[in-house]
């Protein structure tokens, strides 16, 4: 029996998950997580085998809880489950440790053909995004400027390009505001841009916006 801990924010995607999963006779939900730290702490009981783990969560984001899980030396298998394109978030999960990634709109039947994938320690990626990760081996001059970018630098690039200001980002990301203007102003070094509209055309663009 593959046990699974859920981890999402949103109490009606949990309730889904744990519908799908009900149908599968080797599977069952053994616990549920609505923030990032409530997630780390269920992983690190190690009571599960295969953790669904969104990205975007309150207290912890999914990539920190991800890196925490993997400093620790748990074996868990982790499968990212998240609202955002590949182009956003699969080759940084996979990099950090993911076993897996899927976007919210895949169906039942991939969702439970990747927990058993997973479960048995294997990779479970997209046709798309196993060509994405062989370009990821090219050199780093090759890769798109996004990917040279941190993971906060990262995140602080998306909630710039989705309007937040200075002070909004601090609060989400609990930052002073001079950490935010240096991770802008790094940013901007880094993707060799001077405005903001301008990393904001880029997210657009490269499907990397809400």
């Amino acid at each position: 029996m593959i046990r699974i801990l859920i981890a999402d924010d949103h109490v009606v995607v949990r309730e889904g998950l744990r519908q799908i999963i009900a149908k599968a006779p080797d599977m069952t939900v053994v616990a549920e997580a609505a923030n990032g730290r409530e997630a780390l702490q269920m992983a690190l009981a190690q009571e599960s085998d295969v953790v669904i783990l969104d990205i975007s969560m309150p207290e912890m984001s999914g990539l920190e809880v991800l890196k925490q899980i993997r400093n620790e030396n748990v074996r868990l298998q982790i499968l990212v489950l998240s609202v955002y394109a590949e182009e956003a978030y699969a080759v940084r999960s996979l990099r950090a440790g993911a076993s897996g990634y899927l976007t919210k709109d895949s169906s039942p039947d991939q969702l439970l053909t990747a927990i058993r994938k997973v479960s048995l320690g294997g990779k479970y990626v997209s046709p798309s995004l196993a060509e994405r990760l062989a370009c990821e081996m090219e050199t780093d001059s090759e890769r798109e400027p996004h990917q040279k970018l941190s993971d906060r630098e990262f995140q602080v690039l998306r909630l710039l390009s989705a309007g937040k200001s200075v002070k909004e980002i601090a609060k989400e990301l609990s930052l002073g505001p001079p950490s935010v203007s240096t991770y802008r102003a790094r940013i901007l070094a880094k993707m060799k841009m001077k405005h903001v509209a301008e990393l904001t055309h880029y997210a657009i663009r490269n499907r990397l916006a809400d």
